[in-house]
């Protein structure tokens, strides 16, 4: 959310506030006739300022306040205008580069505060950059004026500016940690608490130890032993504030010409001495703050990474025993078998219908009794019956490669018994066989008489009676030749559904030949229009031969039956190879499928076409689909976008044969 022209003017005046009182401490602290200060807070007060109004909408107003402060206070202080327009050059040239260098280096460090290293060493990084943008500026524009260019005075700049900033700068950048432990009133704890006023009056001996009454012994190196104290134990908003107070009484101590700074004759050279010890300070509390910061965001990211691994493991164990759980009470057996066939993993299942083995070697057979090889070259086993040696038991049976991350391939084997359901389906095609034969022999009889009955009637003088008897005779005849149809339907569909599917290499091109030379045959020999076929190349598939014949049989027998009267049928038959299937499609220009009725097809007894003088039964589309299930694969109907309709059926390739054959044919 933006900040409001007002409220920007009366941040603005804030700062300027704060600003002025910072320039007026810093000239207070003017070195002997130099007109060059020892220290100067005024640089860290302004880079605050700007930082804090980088996105305000009164710009101008920052950058005139502070001009105007600045050339009041040093003329008033004894600098001559030319000087004091040199200091306001040189404070904005600092304040813009610390702004550019920050934006750079760290962009959101003004917004998320003082928490890393890195931090640290952007915020003295860009505090450097920008004293030097100063110091080429104010000592240069000092030198156009005086005629005397001051490296000592240049050094001290950098000094002083750089301490400066770096210390306001964190003390503002920590301000937000401060307001929220006083916001929230927790008191220390005991323990620290008693160390928090230790090390307040060992930094207060220290300091005052050194810089008061060392007569000239040379303990200064104790000071530093607060700033590692403070650093390695207490919170960085905490170092802050303790650099900024020893660092200020090191200031006031030299100033009084106290200690070991105020020593030093040269007070350039105190200066800069002075300001380079603060420095110091700050950088090595800070440091180490930040640096144990670091420490321990590192180590509460370890442990919740551990806590998540923890989480992870537990749940991975949870689903691996309720996989295991879901595997043993399962009623399917399964098998998990390594690339040598040996068996890894089995569910009680397994172990009760195959009782207690290491492999399936010599285990299981073929229904026509040879030994039962497990073959996943190229392709999945789709459903398979397979007798238990030694056993009357028939399992069903359908295995599947399974890639291991080694790149080795173990296979997952699935059964279950059917043996049962098999004794059933052996007795109901029994059954089905006697009793088409018992329909058939006196359908038989009744078609043959019924010739005897139309030869006498033929022979009979015409009389209405006898049109009307050659007409029943007729009607009798076209009923038994239906019934004839439907048990043969009904025959074939037994066979679809409950047949031994025994597959072999199977040349659907030879397979598709053979059966369009036989339509096309049927066609001429009924005076009917020879149909015209287009065929693509074929591959060859594990299929059984005589159902794959009536599959083919059946699809194209029903593109020629149901075209429009006075077309000339037109087939094309096609395949592709997709995942170790062959897609075969066989799409006509016939009369198409009723809207709404391409899964209703593939019923038993369902007639799309009833009402429109087309004869059959209804199950030959039902017979093609068991056909193509029993093979593993799928058939659906569509639309042809030519007109007429479209059938895809899948069946597994062979495994030699993954690829089609290129050439095409035409047969008219």
């Amino acid at each position: 959310m933006g900040v409001t022209y007002g409220r920007s003017l009366a941040r603005t005046g804030g700062f300027a506030l704060a600003y002025l009182l910072a320039v007026l401490a810093g000239r207070l602290t003017v070195l002997d006739g130099r007109n060059m200060s020892l220290v100067w807070p005024a640089a860290g007060v302004a880079a605050v300022w700007f930082c804090a109004q980088r996105r305000s909408r009164a710009r101008w107003a920052d950058v005139a306040a502070l001009a105007v402060i600045t050339m009041v206070v040093n003329t008033a202080t004894g600098a001559t205008p030319a000087m004091a327009a040199i200091f306001v050059a040189a404070n904005l040239a600092q304040v813009w580069t610390f702004l550019r260098l920050l934006d750079t280096w760290r962009p959101r460090l003004w917004d998320d505060g003082l928490h890393r290293s890195r931090d640290l060493w952007a915020l003295l990084g860009a505090a450097f950059g920008a004293t030097v943008a100063g110091a080429a500026v104010g000592p240069t524009g000092m030198w156009l004026i005086t005629g005397h260019y001051s490296w000592p005075s240049t050094f001290v700049w950098l000094a002083r500016n750089t301490a400066g900033v770096l210390l306001i700068g964190a003390v503002a950048l920590c301000a937000g940690q401060i307001a929220a432990w006083f916001r929230q009133g927790r008191p220390l704890r005991r323990h620290r608490a008693a160390e928090c006023i230790a090390l307040i009056v060992c930094s207060a001996t220290v300091y005052l130890g050194t810089f008061a009454y060392s007569r000239g012994l040379p303990i200064a190196f104790t000071l530093l032993a607060a700033t590692i104290w403070a650093g390695a134990r207490f919170p960085t908003p905490f170092v802050v504030v303790h650099d900024l107070a020893v660092g200020t009484v090191s200031v006031l101590f030299t100033l009084s010409g106290h200690g070991p700074f105020a020593a030093i004759d040269d007070a350039t050279t105190r200066a800069f001495v002075g300001q380079l010890f603060v420095v110091m300070v700050a950088v090595v509390g800070l440091t180490l703050a930040l640096g144990r910061n670091e420490r321990d965001s590192l180590l509460t990211e370890l442990a919740a990474e551990k806590a998540q691994l923890a989480r992870e493991r537990e749940q991975a164990s949870q689903r691996a025993d309720l996989l295991q759980t879901i595997i043993d009470s399962t009623f399917d057996g399964l098998l998990l078998l390594d690339p040598d066939r040996r068996v890894l993993l089995r569910n009680p299942a397994a172990t009760q219908l195959l009782g207690e083995f290491t492999g399936l070697d010599g285990l299981l057979r073929n229904t026509d009794g040879t030994p039962f090889v497990l073959d996943l070259t190229g392709a999945d086993l789709p459903e398979t019956d397979v007798l238990v040696s030694g056993t009357g038991r028939v399992l069903s049976l359908r295995a599947a490669e399974l890639p291991d991350p080694d790149g080795a391939r173990s296979s997952v084997v699935l059964f279950h018994d059917v043996t049962a359901e098999r004794r059933r389906r052996d007795e109901l095609t029994g059954f089905a066989g006697v009793v088409a034969h018992d329909l058939l022999s006196p359908l038989t009889a009744i078609t043959g008489w019924a010739e005897v009955a139309a030869a006498a009637v033929d022979m009979t003088p015409a009389h209405p009676a006898v049109d009307r008897a050659r007409d029943g005779l007729a009607r009798v005849s076209r009923s038994a030749e239906r019934m004839r149809s439907l048990i043969d339907g009904l025959l074939d569909y037994t066979t679809a559904r409950d047949g031994e599917v025994a597959t072999e290499t199977v040349d659907l091109g030879a397979m598709v030949a053979e059966v369009t030379v036989a339509r096309l045959d049927a066609a001429i020999a009924g005076g009917l229009p020879p149909p015209r076929f287009t065929v693509g190349g074929l591959p060859r598939v594990r299929a059984d031969p005589v159902l794959m014949r009536q599959l083919l049989d059946n699809l194209i027998g029903n593109a020629i039956k149901y075209t429009a009267p006075g077309v000339t049928p037109s087939l094309t038959i096609t395949a592709t190879n997709v995942d170790r299937m062959a897609h075969v499609c066989v799409a006509d220009n016939g009369i198409g499928i009723p809207a709404g009725q391409h899964d209703q097809i593939f019923g038993n007894f369902h007639r799309a076409h009833a009402t429109q003088g087309y004869a059959g039964t209804g199950l030959g589309l039902g017979i093609c689909k068991r056909i193509v299930e029993r093979h593993g694969g799928t058939i659906t109907a569509a639309d042809n976008p030519g007109g007429g309709s479209r059938f895809l059926f899948t069946v597994p390739l062979d495994a030699r044969d993954h690829e089609p054959a290129r050439d095409s044919a035409q047969l008219h």
